[in-house]
């Protein structure tokens, strides 16, 4: 079965973000991970979004997967930039 790891992201500090981003750049891809949709909320229909937050939804082939990509040694590196930079709520889902 399938699962979907779906971060919602506001940055803070966008250099600092881009540290994190380029330290995880094609990290995914290793654990079995494609990129489903990447990009900014443009309008909130319902709720308390917010306009211009980032959404990730990556897809990986079972929960295994996704979370051996969070485990990995260089997603944990790279996410020590993101520490500050960035608020991110991270959701996994077994489809």
């Amino acid at each position: 079965m399938s699962a979907y790891i779906v971060a919602t992201v506001r940055i803070s500090d966008p250099e600092r973000f881009a540290l994190y981003s380029k330290g995880i750049a094609g990290l995914s891809e290793r654990f079995g991970g494609e990129a489903v949709v990447k990009g900014a909320v443009a309008e909130v229909l319902e709720g308390d979004g917010m306009v211009g937050e980032r959404v990730v939804v990556s897809r990986y082939p079972d929960v295994a997967s996704a979370r051996a990509y969070l485990a990995s040694s260089e997603y944990q590196a790279a996410g020590e930039h993101r520490t500050g930079a960035a608020e991110v709520v991270m959701r996994l889902i077994e489809a």
